[in-house]
C-alpha cells in the first residue's frame, strides 16, 4: 500500500471536522437577509420592542400581558342557593368541635389563574379544604379526580390532599357536611 492511501482517511477526517465547524450558528451571520419565513423582517437583537399602539395606560407598566380584547373576562361561577356556603361549612365544623386551623377564603383561586377547577367558593384550612361548585355534576367530576382524598355531599367537596388529617377525623368532617345537606 502506498503512503497516499494511508493519508486518505486522515485527510478526510480533518476536512470533515473543518466543514462541520463552519456549520455552526453564527449570530452575526444574516444569510437570510434578516427576514422570517413569512417575509416580515427581524428586529435587530439590540433594539427594544416597538411601543404598543396608543399611549400606555397609567399604572399598567410592568403588568402581565392581557388576553385579546375579544376574549370576555372570566367570571367565577355562582353556587346554587340550596348549597351551603363554604364559610358556613367551616363554621359548622368549628361548632361540632372539629379543628379548622387558619381558615382562609381562597375563592379567587377557583378561576383560571388559581387551581382552575371551576368552583364557586373555596375555604382552605390546614385540616381540610371546602370547595363549593355551581352544580353537583362539577362536584362529582372533581371528586373523581381527587379520589379517596375527597368527599362530596351535593355540590360541596371536602379535599384532604396535602393535609395530615387522619381517616377517623376525615369521617367526622364528612359526617358534619352530610348533616348540612
Amino acid at each position: 500500500m502506498t503512503k497516499r492511501l494511508r493519508l486518505l482517511p486522515v485527510t478526510t477526517t480533518v476536512l470533515l471536522a473543518l466543514a462541520l465547524a463552519g456549520c455552526g450558528d453564527d449570530p452575526g451571520d444574516e444569510r437570510d437577509g434578516g427576514a422570517w419565513a413569512d417575509g416580515r423582517s427581524k428586529a435587530p437583537a439590540t433594539s427594544e420592542a416597538a411601543p404598543a399602539e396608543g399611549p400606555p395606560k397609567a399604572g399598567k407598566s410592568g403588568s402581565t400581558p392581557r388576553e385579546s380584547p375579544s376574549t370576555p373576562p372570566f367570571v367565577l361561577p355562582t353556587k346554587k342557593t340550596s348549597a351551603p356556603a363554604a364559610r358556613k361549612v367551616v363554621d359548622a365544623f368549628k361548632a361540632a368541635g372539629l379543628k379548622v386551623p387558619d381558615p382562609r377564603d381562597r375563592s379567587k383561586d377557583c378561576g383560571p389563574n388559581g387551581t382552575g377547577v371551576g368552583c364557586a367558593q373555596l375555604m382552605v384550612t390546614d385540616a381540610v379544604s371546602v370547595y363549593v361548585f355551581p352544580d353537583e355534576a362539577s362536584a362529582t367530576n372533581q371528586t373523581d379526580v381527587w379520589g379517596t382524598k375527597a368527599y362530596r355531599a351535593g355540590a360541596v367537596v371536602l379535599n384532604y390532599l396535602g393535609t395530615r388529617t387522619s381517616a377517623a377525623e376525615q369521617k367526622r368532617y364528612n359526617d358534619v357536611l352530610a348533616k348540612l345537606g
